[in-house]
């Protein structure tokens, strides 16, 4: 047996060894899964299977390299290479550059981000004089979207009356022409979105046979990772390809489906064995990752879902601290002690920043942890914020590029022809795009074409206009024969880009500045990467589509070593030494928005999951008391989740308060209460009751999760107003500082204080909340 295989446990090894037919691993958290499948491709190929014959899918480019890179010390670099392994989007990209001009694209066709696709249907709502406010452009993009990824197209679209009939009832009856337009328009442009390269493969398999059959004697063996997380359209690619051969090995864990909002169906995964005829079934259920209280925390949750398939995950890790719960007053409170804690352990254990990460539920979350880290000077990087790829400059010099390879790309063209400003206006681009319509042509050739056709334009902005086609012509003679890395540099300087730049002198404008310096510099690299790969060259073809198929998870952080900070979706196959899952609390998670029906609720649990078993040796959750919701203070109460897990692996960390007010008055001067003569309140007609009575053990974790009067902040006199002058102090917002002065008496005291973040601060002592060092 090969020397790797023995690396492996039994459970993991059947699945690597099963050569023919389908199968599918169900593979619980932690449980290797990743290694099973770059193990399998090791192991076919090893028997003889060409890599050129081996698909392999994987959900981010990340995962792709990592597997490629196993793969390689296993079997060698050469070999490694010629295997068709990457995202769904990047291999079908790949596939469609070879089929494009089937169905009537260009092969160097543009892929539109979110944020070009968005910019374009604005535009369209805007030209068939829309009003905005009802087709919000988000929300049209979104709903589009949809339908690509349910394949429904502009004519099934217009073939469904009840489509059609639900966007009328959302006071939206024309979004069927603005899915046309968009369409239309796209394919003028020689562009595809994101859901396109989707959409237009399974068109491609559909429409055109020995293109299905060429792909198909290709992808002898297919592996699929993430199964779970895969789409209708995703799912039917896979099928149509796979159905020939039948070797088709799918991969995922049906606990941690959590991207139904993005079209994502769990019943890919629950029903693989009606698809494929012999289904071979493995489970890998010893998880690797973390310890026996997290794995037990986590399965005692997931148990209360009914759509599930059976396993049992466990670990044979040590015990491990129990799972750390505790209640804060506010966000802002909770964000320190997140911070404090963060510290804490890394003073006590030795441990690196990146050991830590920081999950929410949603992004607005990040501000009060940001702000805490910021105070304990702990650097931190925040995932899924505003990408690098989505800075204006960047988005600016990506724009002249993507028009040098597809001069068609209108939203490239529009976004760079007057910058830097060439005396190309707007009533000069409404010209241009009405003679573009009406000739059926792209702006580009009608630039090209200005003599000839009566656009009533001077001459001196034709002569603008000519330059400018002209400068993008030269830079395609560059193109031709010069590496991405030589075009951009050329692009920066002739347009004009950086000198508009150097202008401004400002720390903002020398940041852009650095910010297209470190696009260079990314460029080279990816340059000098492709040198290593049989089938590439550089180019800036190729270089687009790497930037337009990178996700925010994919890029090298690299040595940087920082705190995480994500929300859950983003923190998927991903894992931390320690764990803080912030904001537990009812409405916000589980989601407000997402606790309408059992499959909604089903998936929010799944999610909560996911956090927990990304933790290896410690998990927090915190909840707070009450937060800022919409602008507004709002009483909290904690998640449905907390309760859910059993009760032995949890350390509640509630505070106590021994505080009690002492009355000045003596109660007994108000004598006794009669109650029998309280007005009785009747419930309601109509009440509904309980949805549930909760069992002992749920009353007497609750007792202990919810506030009592004794934990509530109290109005005594603070103990700040014992301080004196020159301590060293500590405040919750403005850091450590120390005091120069006192002045006033009472509850008027003031303290003058210098804050090694603050600066020099007056406080009034009666409210400052204080901690003498």
């Amino acid at each position: 047996m090969e020397k790797y295989l023995a690396e492996l446990n039994e459970a993991q090894l059947a699945p690597v060894l099963h050569k023919e037919g389908p199968l599918i691993v169900i593979a619980g958290a932690g449980s290797g899964k990743t290694r099973v499948l770059t193990y399998r491709i090791a192991y076919l190929m090893s028997k003889g299977v060409d890599p050129f014959n081996i698909l392999s899918l994987t959900f981010t480019n990340k995962a792709a390299r990592e597997m490629k890179s196993r793969i390689a010390s296993i079997v060698g670099n050469s070999e490694a290479k010629n295997l068709w392994m990457g995202t769904f989007h990047s291999i079908f990209a790949k596939i469609l550059r070879f089929e494009a001009d089937k169905l009537g694209y260009p092969s160097n066709f543009t892929i539109y981000d979110t944020q070009d696709s968005q910019r374009l249907i604005s535009a369209i709502i805007k030209e068939m004089g829309l009003d905005k406010d009802v087709y919000k452009y988000k929300q049209v993009y979104s709903r589009i979207s949809s339908y690509k990824n349910s394949l429904i197209t502009v004519k099934a679209y217009f073939q469904n009356a009840e489509l059609q009939e639900a966007d009328a009832m959302a006071k939206r009856p024309r979004l069927g022409e603005i899915y046309q337009n968009y369409v239309d328009r796209c394919f003028k442009a020689g562009a595809m979105d994101f859901d396109d390269l989707l959409l237009k493969t399974n068109e491609l398999l559909t429409r055109f046979p020995e293109v299905l059959q060429k792909y198909q004697n290709r992808f002898r063996y297919i592996l699929v990772d993430e199964y779970q997380d895969t789409n209708h359209s995703q799912y039917l690619i896979v099928k149509a390809l796979s159905d020939k051969f039948q070797n088709i090995c799918v991969v995922g864990d049906d606990a941690q489906s959590i991207y139904a909002f993005r079209g994502a169906n769990i019943n890919n995964i629950l029903n693989f064995q009606r698809d494929y005829d012999g289904v071979e079934m493995y489970r890998l259920e010893q998880n690797y990752r973390s310890t026996k209280n997290i794995v037990n925390a986590a399965n005692s949750v997931i148990d209360k879902n009914q759509t599930k398939l059976d396993k049992v995950v466990w670990t044979q890790n040590e015990d491990g601290g129990k799972i750390i719960v505790n209640r804060l007053l506010t966000d802002g409170e909770e964000g320190r002690f997140v911070a404090s804690s963060i510290f804490e352990n890394k003073m006590e254990h030795q441990l690196q920043n990146g050991d830590f990460a920081i999950l929410y539920r949603t992004n607005a979350q990040s501000r009060a942890m940001e702000d805490a880290l910021r105070k304990k000077d702990i650097p931190y990087r925040i995932y899924g914020g505003l990408s690098f790829y989505q800075r204006k400059e960047i988005k600016d010099v990506l724009a002249y590029l993507r028009l040098i390879v597809n001069p068609k790309d209108e939203e490239a063209l529009k976004r760079v022809i007057n910058y830097p400003a060439r005396g190309i206006g707007a009533t000069t681009m409404d010209k241009l795009s009405l003679a573009a319509n009406h000739y059926k042509r792209s702006i580009f050739e009608v630039i090209e074409n200005i003599e000839k056709i009566d656009l009533k334009i001077n001459k001196g902005t034709k002569n603008k206009l000519t330059n400018f086609s002209n400068m993008i012509k030269h830079f395609q003679l560059i193109a031709e024969n010069k590496d991405a890395f030589t075009v951009a540099e050329t692009v920066a300087k002739k347009t004009g880009l950086l000198q508009e730049l150097k202008k401004d002198g400002t720390p903002e404008g020398i940041a852009r500045i650095e910010n297209i310096e470190e696009l260079l510099n990314g460029m080279s690299d990816f340059v000098e990467g492709q040198k290593e790969l049989a089938d590439a060259d550089g180019s800036l073809t190729e270089f687009l589509e790497d930037v337009a198929l990178a996700t925010d998870m994919d890029k090298d952080t690299g040595d940087e070593d920082r705190v995480a900070l994500m929300t859950i979706h983003l923190a998927k196959g991903l894992e931390f030494p320690y764990v803080y899952i912030v904001g537990m609390e009812e409405d916000l998670f589980p989601s407000g928005m997402s606790m309408n029906t059992r499959s909604e609720l089903e998936e929010e649990r799944r999610l909560f999951y996911v956090a927990l078993t990304r933790a290896e040796k410690q998990a927090y959750l915190t909840y707070t008391q009450s937060r800022y919701r919409w602008g507004k203070l709002i009483d909290a109460e904690p998640s449905r989740f907390i309760e859910e897990i059993d009760e032995k692996f949890l350390d509640l960390m509630v505070p106590q308060d021994d505080y009690k007010y002492k009355p000045l008055i003596d109660s007994d001067i108000f004598g006794e209460v009669d109650k029998s003569k309280l007005r009785q309140t009747k419930p309601k007609r109509g009440t509904p009751p309980p949805a549930h009575k909760p069992t002992e053990e749920q009353l007497r974790k609750l007792r202990r999760l919810r506030p009592t009067d004794a934990d509530k902040p109290s109005k005594s006199d603070s103990p700040a107003l014992q301080l004196e002058s020159g301590q060293e102090v500590e405040h919750m917002r403005f850091g450590k500082g120390k005091i120069l002065s006192i002045e006033g008496v009472g509850q008027d005291k003031k303290a003058e204080i210098d804050f090694e973040n603050g600066g020099l601060k007056k406080l009034l002592l009666r409210f400052a909340k204080l901690k003498v060092l």
